[in-house]
């Protein structure tokens, strides 16, 4: 489903990166990161579905090419952060977090309330992001990724209130677990 508050908009985020739509003739790059940096990486038919679908999808560009991408979801108000990736030669240098900034800005620019996204509970790495950025942990999704020897991983379910009420306090960190035990935890797991 599209957002339906207002259009997509192609911007600048800090340190010198480009923001654009993803393009179909963007998924070579995209898929060439996906296989770098993933053990089970998404396949070329989940990012043509998603495109399909009018999801936002974004490419992150520097001066030497693609730097990264994210793939969002949004439900009325409620955005679900899907894909957030980096290259690998780009990674550790802040670039996740330009790029984890200017999606929320974006998307509470053009109505998000909310913000949803689930991590592997072994990518300590996005788990300090998310955290250090302001997101509540909601819950656990019990065997959501696929793992080694065909085993699965637990995801650790992550929000944010984008509201500017929330933006007054912690209204956010009180308000989270309860829309979650309401509306993403239960029976929602895939």
């Amino acid at each position: 489903m599209s957002n339906v508050f207002s259009p997509k908009i192609d911007g600048a985020a800090p340190n010198g990166v480009a923001v654009r739509q993803m393009l179909p003739s963007d998924l070579s790059g995209v898929m060439a990161i996906e296989q770098d940096i993933y053990l089970f990486p998404w396949t070329h038919g989940n990012f043509t579905d998603s495109l399909a679908a009018g999801y936002d999808a974004w490419i992150y560009e520097g001066d030497h090419g693609m730097l990264g991408y994210a793939v969002l979801m949004w439900a009325l108000d409620e955005v679900h952060l899907l894909n957030l990736s980096v290259a690998r030669a780009y990674q550790g240098q802040g670039r996740g977090r330009t790029m984890l900034r200017w999606l929320l800005n974006n998307v509470a620019s053009r109505g998000a309330r909310q913000i949803v996204l689930e991590v592997r509970v072994s990518n300590q790495i996005a788990l300090a992001l998310y955290r250090s950025e302001g997101f509540v942990e909601l819950g656990m999704r019990r065997g959501y990724y696929p793992a080694a020897e065909h085993r699965r991983e637990d995801a650790r379910v992550f929000g944010q209130v984008l509201s500017p009420i929330a933006a007054a306090g912690n209204l956010g960190q009180e308000l989270w677990p309860r829309f979650a035990a309401d509306r993403m935890l239960k029976g929602n797991s895939r």
